[in-house]
């Protein structure tokens, strides 16, 4: 089997940006290239289509990171998708199909099935691809997790996978964390390691090199490249970690999106963010949206919850009163479930069996929770997943709300909406600056790391 494990020194390190440049690389060179994370915990996620056509659902990055390959985006890319509803509870994504619950009191126990099933994902694909592009998660030295990992070295193990780690060094310590996660590995795992790539670097190289040089003599392995921060490296994202990196503040007309504590495919707004004439930006408090032209309320995993949450800090009021005074209301999923008059939870989904909570009445609708999941796809862009139910109107005045992920990606949508709402005229494209992100990445990729030695390194394994 030939694959390469990008790993990361810590969350956010830039594994997907490695992982995704990577598989541009690769296939530029003509080889038949598929991305995989064997377990993804995000809240950001996209329907594509099961083997049997049927809709399943898969982490957000990983989705992207198939266009990059450009190739169709699969269930077995990402087998395992945790969807966190609170801090000790996710909902489980098995196969892109909803599997159950897995809490931190039996996170060792509780996963035991699913290690099983991405292992058999990756091998599934690697009988079908050239090369396997594998993404960690978080960071292979998380000692306290290794006996039940098989995203990290557990993965890198079951495929004899040589492994790159990538260290963001505008975090600082980028030294260090190289040093101590092979320290922290045991031999079996350490002798996997077959390399580093330092990325986010600002400034000049020739001043870096000399910690290059003793990282590469402390380790015995070679540094792979070194990647330059860049402003319009802006993928879609697997967590809410850089929600504040994702500011586009170059327009006049003020778009600000509610920065819930569950928020979920926050990627919805990405297409705003590229319109010349918006300055879009993540806001918690009523003072942040009191002076907004446009507010909007995204996915949530945890509707009732991140209801009250509102409530609680003062912002459910803001939103009511900004819909007051005319100006406009958007809700995507989540948001549009709190929109109207009210949620009920009669089979305790969310919250309590049998729970019914006011909404912000906005709009003319109810929401009811129920077990099955909804997983749909459509054209020409969006898509739905989702528990509640919402029936009555979908529309009063300036406020509307939507249950369909992803459609501001459509560029005739967009622009249907921004005119009507704002009276801003759309001048972007986003299927078409997203595949020159990708391009861009691709050649950063080729230009700043050893695309050669990694693509060898894949094919060849640890020698």
């Amino acid at each position: 089997m030939s694959g390469l494990l990008v790993a990361g020194t810590t969350s956010d390190a830039g594994k997907s940006v490695v992982t995704t440049g990577l598989c541009r690389a690769f296939a530029r060179r003509g080889v038949r290239v598929a991305p995989y994370k064997a377990q993804n915990m995000s809240n950001n996620s996209m329907v594509c289509a099961a083997a049997d056509g049927s809709p399943a659902e898969i982490g957000r990055a990983q989705w992207v990171q198939a266009l990059a390959a450009r190739v169709v985006p699969e269930p077995a890319m990402n087998p395992v998708l945790l969807k966190p509803g609170s801090d000790r509870r996710s909902h489980v994504v098995l196969m892109g199909q909803p599997a159950g619950e897995v809490d931190a009191s039996n996170w060792v126990e509780g996963r035991r099935h699913l290690a099983t099933a991405a292992h058999a994902a990756y091998d599934d694909l690697a009988s079908r691809y050239d090369v396997i592009v594998a993404e960690g998660a978080g960071s292979p030295a998380e000692i306290n997790l290794r006996a039940g990992d098989f995203v990290n070295m557990g993965l890198a193990r079951h495929a004899d996978l040589p492994t790159v780690v990538v260290g963001d060094i505008d975090r600082g310590g980028v030294f260090a964390a190289f040093v101590g996660t092979l320290a922290l590995l045991d031999p079996d795992d350490a002798r996997l390691v077959a390399g580093w790539v330092v990325n986010k670097f600002r400034g000049d190289l020739t001043l870096l090199q000399p910690g290059l040089d003793e990282l590469e003599q402390r380790t015995g392995q070679p540094v792979h490249g070194v990647l330059p921060w860049h402003p319009d490296l802006w993928l879609d994202s697997e967590d809410a970690l850089d929600l504040d990196g994702r500011r586009s503040s170059a327009g006049t007309r003020r778009v600000a999106v509610v920065r819930l504590p569950r928020i979920s495919n926050f990627t919805d707004v990405d297409a705003l963010g590229l319109e010349p004439d918006l300055d879009v930006f993540f806001a918690s408090t009523p003072r942040a949206i009191a002076d907004a032209d446009l507010v909007v309320l995204p996915g949530t995993r945890a509707t009732i919850s991140d209801l009250a949450w509102l409530r609680e800090r003062g912002l459910a009021d803001a939103v009511v009163a900004h819909a007051r005074s005319g100006r406009p209301v958007l809700g995507i999923c989540g948001g549009n479930q709190m929109l109207g008059h009210e949620i009920r939870d009669p089979d305790g989904i969310e919250a309590a069996a049998g729970t019914v909570v006011a909404g912000l009445g906005l709009l003319d609708q109810v929401t009811d929770f129920g077990g099955d999941k909804v997983l749909r796809l459509h054209e020409p862009a969006g898509y739905e997943i989702h528990h509640g139910r919402v029936s009555g109107g979908s529309r009063i005045g300036r406020v509307l709300g939507t249950m369909v992920h992803g459609s501001l990606e459509d560029d005739a949508t967009r622009a249907s909406y921004l005119s009507d709402a704002l009276g801003v005229t759309s001048t972007v494209s986003f299927p078409a600056a997203r595949e020159r992100r990708l391009d861009l990445l691709g050649d950063l990729v080729e230009e700043h790391l050893d695309v050669d030695a990694l693509l060898a390194l894949a094919r060849d394994g640890v020698g």
